[in-house]
């Protein structure tokens, strides 16, 4: 072989190489497309790339009445389905001056708080999985499965629901809905020092995670990351303390953070968070009053002319709905502002100067749900 021909296929160290990770690639989460500059195996920078399930959702609701966009709402961030339903409700709700009963803010949290479980649960076993931790999914699959049975019981259906609605509820949970709770708490309760052996104290989760995708709580406030990518660099925004709705008010919990703010940080906060919503769902679960499940509502929904605007703690963040009527049946225009968007483009910040395998660990760390991006 000549010198020439060594030369050219040789990989020299200042040379810079583009490629694609993504739009389907498996720890991605999503359909998402990085185009990532590298200099052999280190990060120089990255673009996200979206608009690949684009649906727009936005759109579509300037057409449908404010009772038939809750089931577009679902599609968003689909894990955090009961979340986005609620804030529409709730926006609505405050618009028509209207006090829902106070049975459905109970249920509403306890929804609220098995949804996050539920998220926070699949976030760690796809985590692990994606780190080569492969029986962290076999875990988190099978324990999930007990609040899908949950909402299949009341609902019908495992994901997306639709089952808040303006005023109140759909209809009424099944009879065995606080008591299915309550075994949902005390089993999980036993099986989170598992996951603790697991991955937590895990020496190699360590060494994958600690000091990487350092984030600074300035860093976060900048690119607007809230939610548990936020706490995990000492941000302060669980909306649920700084704009209370339904209950939360009323229940004792704790916001959890850490200052760390690498990879580690960020999944403390969805493991400790996830011990928090089994204590409120407790106290949710045993004081569940009688009553109505939905407060009188009129047939067709009409916001009086104005704007209106509503926040709320879906597991990824704060999600807000915007919403500007021209007192039709119709919203003239309707905005939500998605945690996941400005989570994702913190990315290339946290990933810069890190290596290539890193990139999964940190991508991963935030928790990203595409379809919540591309509206």
């Amino acid at each position: 072989m000549s010198d020439e021909v060594i030369k050219n296929i040789i990989v020299r160290e200042d040379e810079d190489y583009i490629i694609n990770m993504g739009p389907q690639h498996p720890s991605t989460h999503g359909v998402l497309r990085l185009e990532v500059c590298l200099n052999g195996e280190t990060v120089n920078y990255l673009t996200p790339h979206i608009g690949y399930i684009h649906r727009s959702i936005e759109k579509m609701c300037e057409s449908d009445t404010y009772k038939q966009i809750i089931h577009l709402s679902d599609r968003m961030d689909y894990l955090s389905s009961h979340m986005n339903n609620e804030a529409i409700c709730l926006a609505v709700e405050n618009a028509l001056e209207v006090e829902v009963p106070l049975r459905v803010k109970y249920i509403r949290v306890a929804l609220d708080e098995l949804s996050r479980i539920a998220s926070h649960h699949l976030w760690w076993s796809a985590f692990g999985m994606d780190l080569g931790a492969l029986t962290a999914f076999f875990y988190g699959m099978r324990d999930r499965e007990k609040i899908l049975a949950i909402f299949e019981e009341s609902f019908g259906s495992r994901l997306l629901h639709s089952f808040n609605t303006p005023g109140g509820l759909m209809h009424d949970v099944h009879p065995n809905f606080q008591k299915h709770i309550m075994e949902f708490v005390h089993y999980f309760r036993k099986k989170l020092p598992e996951y603790k052996q697991l991955l937590t104290d895990n020496v190699i989760f360590h060494n994958r995670t600690k000091g990487i995708g350092n984030m600074t709580r300035e860093t976060a406030i900048a690119f607007g990351v809230t939610g548990p990518s936020g706490r995990g660099s000492g941000f302060s925004c669980d909306v649920r303390k700084t704009a209370p709705y339904g209950l939360y008010d009323e229940i004792k919990f704790n916001e959890i953070l850490h200052d760390k703010g690498d990879s580690f940080a960020r999944y403390l906060v969805r493991m400790e968070e996830m011990e928090e919503s089994l204590n409120i769902l407790e106290y949710v679960a045993d004081n569940i009053p009688e009553g109505d499940f939905t407060a009188k509502m009129k047939p067709i929904v009409k916001l009086p002319e104005g704007e209106y605007f509503q926040r709320v703690e879906t597991a990824r963040g704060e999600l807000s709905v915007y919403i500007v009527s021209d007192g039709k049946k119709f919203p003239y225009r309707i905005k939500f502002r998605s945690p996941n968007f400005s989570n994702l483009f913190v990315l290339n910040t946290l990933a810069k100067g890190g290596l290539i395998a890193d990139l999964v660990a940190i991508s991963g760390s935030l928790d990203l749900v595409i379809p919540d991006i591309d509206r």
